[in-house]
């Protein structure tokens, strides 16, 4: 794992309690699943363009996501490692991102329980994305 990786999953952890807002690009103001990953990005040294003009039900924002990280989020399979991005669908025409702060255990900003959370697991969510920074596959 490069420091850049480790820097994403450590930063992303340490913004668990920030409240939750649609768009939300500030810590201190709240943050989206989007605004969280490229938060953790811009704290860990790297690019990131966060759009905007989504709404919270939609059927696929994975256009959205690869626009947001020039960082160089690229597709991974296999075993979700620290860092990886997920792309998961909690819901009918709900998308969501997840970061994996290991195999098992991610944060993510909670829509239904207004904050960023740390979960352990899924919940079922079918995966439909797998990305890990390009610096972790060097």
């Amino acid at each position: 794992m490069t420091d850049v990786v480790e820097r994403f999953a450590y930063e992303a952890e340490q913004i668990e309690g920030a409240r939750f807002r649609l768009h939300g690009r500030n810590p201190q103001t709240g943050l989206d699943c989007i605004g969280l990953a490229a938060c953790a990005l811009e704290r860990a040294g790297a690019a990131s363009d966060a759009p905007s003009g989504y709404t919270l039900r939609n059927s696929d924002i994975s256009s959205h996501v690869k626009k947001v990280f020039p960082a160089g989020f690229v597709p991974a399979t296999g075993d979700v490692e620290r860092g990886d991005l997920l792309l998961v669908r909690p819901g009918p025409s709900q998308q969501h991102l997840l970061i994996a702060l290991g195999q098992n255990r991610f944060v993510h900003a909670h829509a239904g329980l207004r904050r960023v959370v740390i979960q352990t697991g899924l919940h079922g969510w079918p995966v439909l994305h797998h990305w890990r920074l390009a610096a972790a596959q060097e």
